[in-house]
């Protein structure tokens, strides 16, 4: 098969390398910068506890046109980096081709195959650009637990973790679904089929909902957060929010407490010394996921006259931040 992984960061070039390491398939890789120009000249070079790797691809581009059609496309981007490549994901699907969308927070494809739809997601596709031009029939969404850094161009420390529950859309269990599993389970990927993809997007957002705004704001890494007394308190109150959100729109999740997740791997251990990715986004001076993790739960909220204080003011601070950000590049 053709597959192709769009986005060569951090969890994408994890990705891309376990897939290119077990030799059966073609991988190409859609980069840009400094990563495009060390994966074309150097291949990738991953760090790993399972076995270190360093793999070349079948293709490195910096322009997704410049690939033949594929028949899978992992898209990798980061939430806010999605709607201006929708043309270019509809043009890079050979006809029965689809996307397998890794993404955090609430995705774009939340309202397919719900009737009636749960509310207007505008926060994470404001004009409908995936929606119109790619559509969710073209789409599979994926939960993603793998902690990854990029250290260096083309190369990549994978941290901890390595749990990918894939779904459709519609939640129905098809060839493709089995397909996207089976391939990412022969590169050593712990891949699983969910047929309730909403919940498993709304158990990660406990976590990430409490720990990517409040690390990016503080500075501190998962585990420092969640000891210290204030903070951690604050978490757990956005992680309750997010709860209520939830229950609201029909996905009722199970109790979470933030003084489990003292370990990397989201239970009990070892204090946490990863950097969630907003912490990442914000040190690199790149644009957060604000809306995804944060902005369309308020909005999940605001449609059902929900209280949320702690999302609100969260919201309104992460949202300066990544504004500052955006505006002159990393601020630390």
């Amino acid at each position: 098969m053709d597959v192709c992984v769009f986005g060569a960061g951090a969890v994408g070039g994890y990705l891309a390398a376990r897939l290119a390491g077990c030799g059966r398939h073609r991988i190409s890789v859609v980069a840009r910068g400094l990563q495009f120009d060390a994966l074309r000249t150097g291949g990738l070079q991953l760090s790993d506890p399972q076995g270190d790797l360093d793999v070349s691809f079948a293709a490195v581009v910096e322009v997704a046109a410049d690939l033949p059609p594929q028949d899978i496309v992992f898209v990798t981007l980061k939430a806010p980096s999605l709607p201006a490549v929708a043309d270019d994901l509809r043009g890079l699907l050979r006809p029965h081709g689809f996307a397998v969308f890794v993404s955090n927070g609430i995705p774009w494809w939340w309202n397919h195959g719900l009737d009636p739809p749960t509310c207007q997601v505008m926060r994470v596709d404001p004009e409908g650009r995936l929606r119109d031009r790619l559509g969710a029939d073209r789409a599979l969404g994926c939960v993603v637990y793998s902690a990854n850094q990029v250290v260096a161009p083309g190369k990549v420390v994978h941290q901890a973790n390595n749990r990918w529950v894939l779904g459709e859309p519609d939640d129905t269990l098809t060839p493709r679904l089995t397909t996207a599993v089976e391939l990412l389970q022969t590169a050593g990927l712990g891949a699983e089929i969910s047929t309730d993809l909403r919940r498993e997007i709304g158990i990660k957002l406990l976590r990430n909902a409490a720990f990517n705004p409040l690390c990016a704001l503080t500075r501190l890494n998962a585990g420092d957060l969640a000891a210290a007394p204030d903070l951690a308190a604050l978490a757990q109150n956005l992680s309750d929010e997010v709860t209520a959100v939830m229950g609201a729109i029909g996905w009722p999740l199970p109790p979470f407490r933030i003084a489990d997740v003292l370990g990397s791997d989201g239970g009990p251990g070892a204090r946490s010394t990863v950097k969630p990715s907003m912490l990442q986004d914000a040190e690199a001076g790149r644009p957060m996921e604000v809306e995804a993790l944060v902005g369309q739960l308020q909005q999940f909220a605001r449609e059902r006259d929900l209280r949320i204080p702690t999302i609100d003011a969260v919201y309104a601070l992460i949202a300066g931040l990544d504004a500052a950000v955006r505006r002159q590049g990393s601020i630390f």
